[in-house]
């Protein structure tokens, strides 16, 4: 599932590709191909369960939809795993509020 992740700052319309790396549990977009990078962390509490931790977007890169993509794509694997979710980072709190799609709000924890 390890996919190529580039974002060029200068183009508007580069793809943003999340990169899911199980054995760190966590979720990685690089930027313009250094060593930059976005982060979503997560840990298992439970046999089924995930706790989506801690959220971070280099202030550099911040305002462009990066963060969103990182969330979309743990919750997205929350889903296709059939997970439990804690939502302990505030910005997939907002996320889920703002995408209240039935699959996700039935996984969350509250």
């Amino acid at each position: 599932m390890a996919q190529a992740a580039q974002i060029n700052v200068l183009e508007v319309n580069t793809p943003i590709t999340v990169e899911h790396d199980r054995k760190r549990r966590q979720f990685t977009v690089r930027l313009n191909g250094s060593h930059d990078r976005a982060v979503l962390l997560y840990e298992y509490v439970g046999k089924r369960t995930v706790d989506l931790q801690h959220t971070e977007v280099p202030d550099a890169y911040r305002g462009r939809g990066i963060a969103k993509h990182l969330a979309k794509a743990a919750m997205d694997f929350v889903v296709e795993e059939d997970l439990k979710a804690h939502l302990t980072c505030w910005y997939i709190q907002k996320y889920v509020k703002e995408n209240p799609q039935p699959q996700y709000l039935e996984r969350v924890l509250h």
